[in-house]
């Protein structure tokens, strides 16, 4: 009896110390990625061999070195690496991704053990992505991916191939992981944002995030046991509270221990806790790598030590990696840039300053919005381009002038480097073309006044062939007060925005950035609903028709690719030093002023060519001023 006792108490102090004591597992996260496999910017400053002689940010080579130093010095064992989604989509190597599935096999190299998927998985269709998938499991092997609130459409075949990835466990809803004798599980969203800004995600949907995480949640802890739940998130954190997807889950979902962010390319420097959650977030393209150490004891996870590493030249690049990225670098040149009659490192210009997105008219968005109409043109012979309109959202990286300020096509192909053709193989967002009215415009122009400050930095526009001011303090929807369209050279005209004035004007706009001027109604309850017009007037109701053709006498459409138009538009421009090489201007060293902000509480400023929406506040603030006149006169005389 006595001997049964003690084994008991033996075995209770030994379940004690295994379990009970205190365990430490170390956290190293990255997120949007963007295929920048090499360090950047420019990539031709990127000198992998050597330390201390380049600016250069990010490069997996040196990532790979950092995880290396990590699992050497915390133990292997307690080690987990991750990413939130958003590893593909972003330089010339993605071009290759279908084929070679680079990105995925190389993060397996580098010692991944998840992967979440983020919205730009998604732009190569979904049939795109199962294509790399199945690519990176035949050529070597790939992390596991996981996504949690995915549903596959039952009524369709054309997201057949993905859904049979996902039933061989290639895409898991939840993962679960032990390291040091402790169970981790995760599982990984996709937000509200994120689907939104993903179209060619159709026919997939995603389920409600705050109800797909709780669902998570309750399987992995009351299921599967686990010690520590993270959530892997493609919604991030933003300034804007109600917009920050992430601090939204952890206020309304319990029991997430760590929330591994993305999507918003934010820098979190230090953790944010919000109840017993952490939010960590790494920023972008592989510049920063997040390295955060966790205590485990009694069921309570707390934080240790959390560092974010600056990935730069001071880190050796693994031997290893780089020369497999070499080898891809090869690919990109003989299955995708050799169709264009370029190489990886071509250089087709120089510059003597930066040129730099900024929510705010930029001047890198000025240079590519007056390539797009530039190009554009080219395609045309009578009907010229009036106005072209592109997106904070698709333009990717700064092109900057580096040790040599040269401009070579990798660096410039990173500047706008989303997209696929509407044929469904070819890369690249194509330019269309159509026609809007003056009205049409001032309701596109009004997505920055309005759209922009409600949903976020994506939205901010930059124009070519437009001028115009707006009034913050004006009614929403309603805040464009004047609009000119021309340029600098031939000179600026009052544009008629009003309803009478059926005028067409001709746009160029690439197919994302269309098809969401067109949704632009849905969003806005039809206020700001826009139609886009054929020639004739005529709604346009498939934009593929709209495409730009670059040879009207092959079969089919030859899309006119909006990359390919900035690289030859900074072609075109003059050698100014007699080098040899194309300098770009100096007038893009600063802004031309095409974006007008008038902050103004002026009666006339507020209501100068007002819509009914103006109108309809303003008859309220009226009513209301009038009612409370004639209370207090009645209050007045009854006091007196």
């Amino acid at each position: 009896m006595k001997l049964k006792i003690l084994i008991t108490i033996f075995f209770t102090i030994l379940a004690t110390f295994v379990y009970g004591e205190s365990k430490k597992i170390t956290i190293v996260h990255t997120n949007d990625l963007h295929s920048h496999l090499l360090g950047s910017s420019p990539n031709i400053d990127y000198t992998p061999f050597v330390t201390g002689d380049d600016n250069t940010k990010g490069g997996w080579a040196r990532i790979a070195t950092l995880i290396k130093n990590v699992k050497n010095s915390r133990g292997n064992q307690n080690v987990l690496v991750t990413d939130s989604g958003d590893f593909l989509m972003g330089s010339l190597f993605h071009t290759i991704s279908r084929e070679y599935a680079l990105e995925l096999r190389l993060l397996k190299q580098m010692g991944y053990d998840v992967v979440g998927l983020g919205n730009h998985e998604f732009d190569l269709f979904p049939k795109g992505l199962a294509q790399i998938i199945n690519s990176g499991v035949e050529r070597g092997g790939i992390p596991q991916l996981l996504l949690s609130n995915i549903i596959f459409d039952k009524n369709s075949e054309k997201d057949d191939t993905l859904e049979n990835v996902y039933k061989k466990g290639l895409i898991k809803p939840y993962y679960v992981i032990t390291k040091n004798n402790k169970k981790i599980g995760f599982f990984a969203l996709l937000s509200k944002n994120a689907v939104d800004t993903a179209p060619f995600s159709k026919p997939l949907t995603f389920s409600d995030s705050i109800k797909t995480a709780k669902k998570m949640v309750s399987i992995l802890k009351n299921k599967e046991k686990v010690d520590v739940v993270i959530c892997i998130s493609h919604g991030g954190v933003l300034k804007n509270k109600k917009l920050s997807e992430d601090e939204i889950l952890a206020k309304k979902v319990s029991g997430i221990d760590i929330i591994l962010g993305g999507h918003t390319h934010t820098v979190l420097e230090k953790p944010i806790k919000i109840n017993n959650t952490y939010i960590v977030q790494a920023g972008k393209y592989g510049y920063n790598v997040g390295v955060m150490d966790l205590v485990i004891k009694d069921n309570q996870v707390s934080l240790d030590k959390y560092e974010l590493v600056d990935i730069n030249d001071t880190i050796e690049s693994d031997l290893k990696i780089i020369k497999q990225i070499n080898l891809y670098k090869s690919a990109v040149n003989m299955k995708f840039l050799k169709y264009y009659g370029y190489g990886f490192n071509t250089v087709i210009g120089k510059t003597n300053f930066d040129l730099i997105m900024e929510e705010d008219e930029s001047n890198l968005g000025n240079l590519i919005a007056d390539s797009m109409k530039w190009y554009g043109n080219k395609f045309f012979k009578t009907s010229k381009i009036d106005i072209a309109i592109e997106s904070n959202g698709v333009i990717r990286d700064d092109i900057l002038k580096g040790k040599t300020g040269k401009l070579a096509i990798c660096d410039v192909f990173r500047s706008f480097s989303l997209g696929v053709g509407l044929d469904g193989n070819s890369l690249s967002y194509p330019l269309i073309s159509f026609y809007l009215t003056g009205s049409d415009i001032k309701k596109g122009l009004e997505i920055l006044t309005s759209i922009y400050p409600a949903k976020g930095k994506i939205f901010y526009l930059q124009y070519s062939g437009v001028k115009m001011k707006y009034n913050p303090n004006r009614m929403i929807f309603d805040r464009v007060t004047d609009v000119w369209i021309g340029d600098k050279v031939n000179g600026f005209k009052v544009l008629d925005v009003s309803s009478s004035n059926k005028k067409l004007y001709k746009i160029v706009a690439n197919i994302y950035n269309a098809t969401f001027f067109k949704l632009l109604g849905g969003y806005t309850h039809n206020i700001l609903k826009i139609t886009p017009k054929d020639v004739n007037g005529n709604p346009i109701e498939d934009l593929k028709k709209a495409r730009i053709d670059a040879d009207p006498s092959k079969d089919g459409i030859q899309e006119v690719k909006e990359w390919i138009g900035i690289a030859e538009y900074i072609k075109n421009f003059k050698d100014i030093d007699g080098d040899g090489l194309s300098d770009v201007p100096e007038k893009y060293r600063g802004k031309f002023g095409r974006v007008i902000v008038d902050k103004s509480y002026n009666p006339i400023s507020l209501l100068k060519g007002g819509n009914y929406l103006t109108w309809i506040a303003f008859s309220i603030i009226l009513s209301l001023l009038s009612l409370f006149f004639l209370i207090s006169k009645f209050i007045y005389k009854k006091v007196k």
